[in-house]
This record gives structure tokens, C-alpha cells and sequence, in this order.
């Protein structure tokens, strides 16, 4: 069966088709976003009429997604008016097959699981950090969605109480253990460190692999209260950063001196699938919209 996927982020839009055993015609264009949810509405039925004998559609999205029907519950000003858009509706109008919606980051977690790192497990909790941290919590092979499709949003942990204002998310995880986060740090002491690959390009210099190691610690804060509020046995964490074994084999290393022995054993892994990871999350959930539609 032949799944056209789109993963729909805040400025870019991932796209590909699922031939059954891989991902094929694999494209990324910038995202419409700033004109609104109902021009990126248009830019979806543009991108996926470029795919052809496609027999369902999978979307992994910015935003929180409300599973039941298939449509966008919150969205912040990153896509304007992008709340309330009934993404499924629209959709399967448009092509007349099924649909299934979900948000990026739990689509990147059931890609995970089906497809990458988590492969074998039924329960674990999924971060990415990027220009935040987003994360899933799954529980039995599902996700857990919490009572507004908001559960998992780990960036708003608070760990810097001292730093607390009116600003969405100030004292809070994401603005310290972020990518974001990284390269402001380091861009404090280079302004030409504006990205993670050059900041790990120049850790043979000591103050730039200090900051580096001050940034892990960062990390780690977060996790020992994820690790003492679910005691998983497994942690996933994605994003570009997470690929460099430097920071997991330290997060490795600090993680279990700082957990109370009762949760010893939770292991670290880093994400497999990299930015494939959201569009095989929809692949997955797009066939299981197939079967429920029992076509």
C-alpha cells in the first residue's frame, strides 16, 4: 500500500512516499507558515498532489492535534490561525482516501517505535530538542495525550525558578537545554558559532567544550525529573545535537549520580531515525487509519 506522508513544521514541510518497504520521493520545502493555517492547507494539497497512486495520507504536524477528529486544537502564533483547522476533513475531501493527523513530536515517537530506537518497547518517553524540547510519553504502545492533547511538553519543566517572569517558558527546561539554548551560549563567546555543527566542530577549544559540558548538565537537570515522576525504563532523545555521541555517552555518565538509586537501569537512547522520524510516525498511523476505515 502506497502512503503519502507530509511532517508539517514551523518552517519546513517534509514529504515522502511510502512504498511499503521504504520511504521514496523524499522532498522538503519551506513552510507557508506566517500566511496562516488556511494557506498551509493549500500548500498540503499542493505537495501531496505532486505524489501519485497514493492510497492513504499520513500527517505529522506543529501543533496540538486533537486525535479524535483529526483537527488542530491549539497552535501558537508560528502558524497563525492554524487552531481550529480540520486538517482530516480537508483532507480526505480533497483525495477520498483516509486520513490520520498527529502532532510532530508524537509522530516522531510512534516513528520511533515502529521503525527506529524504541523498536521492541511498549513504554517510554520520547524528547527532541531542537529550537525547543518537545516530548511524548508512551505508554503500552500508545500515546498518552493527557486531558488537551498537551501531555509530554517537557520544555515547560521549570528548573530555574530564580528565572521565572512573564515570558512563555522563562526559568523553564526548553530555554536552557534547547539547541536554541546551546547556540546562544556559545555564540556569547563566538558570535560565528550560530549553529550545533560548528559548536561541536570547535570543542578542541576549552571554553567552547565547557559551555558544551555546562549545556549537558542542562540536560540532565530535566531528565532527573522526568526519570523520578515516570521511572521509565528507557529514554529516546532526538534532535541533530543528540546524534553526537559526545553528549550522550555524557548524559550516560552524569544521569545515574543524579536519580535515586529506586530508578536505576533507565537507559539512554538516541533517536535512529533523524528528520525521517516524524513522516514514519505517519506512516504508521495512516495505515492504522486504513484498517479502521476497513477499506
Amino acid at each position: 500500500m502506497n502512503i503519502a506522508v507530509l511532517d508539517i513544521g514551523g518552517t519546513a514541510v517534509k514529504s515522502g512516499l511510502w512504498t511499503g518497504e521504504s520511504l521514496e520521493e523524499k522532498r522538503e520545502e519551506a513552510t507557508h507558515a506566517r500566511e496562516g493555517g488556511g494557506r498551509l492547507m493549500e500548500q498540503a494539497k499542493e505537495i501531496l498532489r505532486s505524489y501519485r497512486g497514493f492510497e492513504a495520507i499520513g500527517i505529522s504536524t506543529a501543533g496540538q492535534v486533537d486525535t479524535r477528529d483529526g483537527s488542530i486544537f491549539y497552535a501558537n502564533d508560528n502558524i497563525p490561525d492554524y487552531t481550529g483547522t480540520q486538517v482530516k476533513k480537508i483532507l480526505e475531501e480533497e483525495f477520498q482516501v483516509p486520513v490520520a493527523v498527529e502532532n510532530d513530536v508524537n509522530a516522531a515517537a510512534l516513528g520511533e517505535l515502529y521503525y527506529g530506537a524504541a523498536k521492541g518497547l511498549s513504554d517510554f518517553l520520547c524528547l527532541t530538542y531542537g529550537t525547543g524540547v518537545g516530548g511524548a510519553i508512551v505508554i503500552n504502545g500508545g500515546i498518552y495525550y493527557g486531558s488537551s492533547f498537551f501531555a509530554g511538553s517537557f520544555g515547560g519543566i521549570v528548573v530555574h525558578p530564580e528565572d521565572m517572569g512573564q515570558g512563555e517558558f522563562d526559568g523553564c527546561y526548553e530555554k536552557y537545554a534547547s539547541t536554541t539554548a546551546l547556540v546562544r551560549m556559545a555564540k556569547s563567546v563566538d558570535a560565528s558559532l550560530d549553529n550545533g555543527k560548528k559548536i561541536f566542530a570547535a570543542m578542541n577549544r576549552p571554553q567552547i567544550k565547557e559551555i558544551v559540558d555546562r549545556w549537558i548538565d542542562e540536560v540532565t537537570y530535566g531528565l532527573v525529573s522526568l526519570v523520578h515522576i515516570f521511572n521509565p525504563s528507557d529514554l529516546v532523545l532526538g534532535g541533530g545535537v543528540m546524534a553526537q555521541q559526545y553528549v550522550a555517552e555524557e548524559i550516560r555518565k552524569r544521569l545515574p549520580g543524579r536519580i535515586s538509586p529506586g530508578t536505576a537501569g533507565v537507559r539512554i537512547r538516541q533517536a535512529a531515525l533523524g528528520n525521517q522520524a516524524g513522516l514514519m510516525g505517519a506512516v504508521h498511523l495512516a495505515q492504522e487509519a486504513v484498517r479502521n476505515s476497513g477499506k
